[in-house]
């Protein structure tokens, strides 16, 4: 059931003294743990939702599924709960909105939605048609629009940050609430983002990105584990699962070297 209070609430948790933590979950099950240890509100991560379902990570997941993750999750928590729906699963903007309407009658109150290696053109044209959904809908849906340029090395170093501020800009002014930008951990990097667009900036945890209180002074307002947290609990599976099925033993020993999100979308690739 769509939710214009957790909706409002979601836009005020980015503007608190210290940045939103989100410890991004899969299911109903994680999500109900996380909101119990005190979380703020709930993420998902794109790529547990669809390690979680048999599919990789990489808008492969269908829709039907993303809609009853979104649902399950909903259903057990009483804190925001906004959704990675990656590119949108759709090139087609219209088809984003509708994905975006039946998320918010779900529940959902913000949405995370990625350029990826795609036009910012389409973006733009995804966030608009997203945002008059959901004031159609009568909910201040969050969209937090993702910039991939740090992460996936779209333009020569030297460019990012200009490129990144640029499609920042333009997304802000398509309707995007705010802007993510994974693998972005340069500490005068981060300042000339958060500083250039006037939404609130969320960061990736990532090796070499500075402690929560540093970048709260470079002025980042959200900090989202990713599926960093998916990957430790696979972690775990499989060394619990070695040692059983090795000897019949519940117990196993320390869990070794991470799951690599690589691993996890080769795992379920061509199934």
């Amino acid at each position: 059931m769509k939710n214009p209070e957790l909706a409002t609430a979601f836009h005020a948790l980015h503007r608190g003294p210290e940045p939103l933590i989100l410890a991004n979950a899969w299911d109903g099950g994680s999500a109900r743990l996380i909101e119990s240890l005190g979380a703020r509100a709930i993420a998902t991560t794109s790529a547990g939702v669809a390690w979680s379902h048999g599919y990789p990570d990489g808008d492969a997941l269908p829709v039907p599924l993303v809609l009853a993750a979104a649902a399950a999750i909903a259903r057990v928590i009483r804190v925001p709960l906004t959704t990675d729906i990656e590119a949108g699963y759709s090139d087609d903007p219209e088809a984003v909105g509708r994905l975006a309407g039946q998320l918010i009658e779900a529940g959902v109150v913000g949405i995370n939605l990625e350029d990826g290696g795609g036009s910012p053109d389409l973006l733009c044209a995804k966030i608009a048609r997203v945002r008059r959904v959901a004031g159609e809908l009568g909910v201040d849906l969050f969209i937090n629009a993702r910039v991939d340029v740090y992460l996936r090395g779209l333009v020569p170093e030297p460019a990012r940050l200009a490129e990144t501020q640029a499609r920042s800009a333009r997304y802000r002014d398509a309707g995007a609430s705010g802007i993510f930008v994974p693998g972005l951990v340069e500490p005068s990097a981060i300042a000339a983002i958060a500083a250039a667009v006037d939404r609130p900036l969320n960061l990736l945890s990532w090796p070499g990105l500075p402690p929560v209180a540093e970048l709260a002074r470079l002025g980042v307002r959200r900090l989202s584990a990713g599926s960093a947290i998916a990957q430790g609990a696979l972690t775990r599976v499989r060394a619990l699962a070695t040692a059983f099925l090795r000897d019949g033993q519940r117990d196993a020993p320390a869990d070794g070297t991470p799951i690599t999100h690589r691993e996890m979308n080769a795992l379920l690739t061509g199934l």
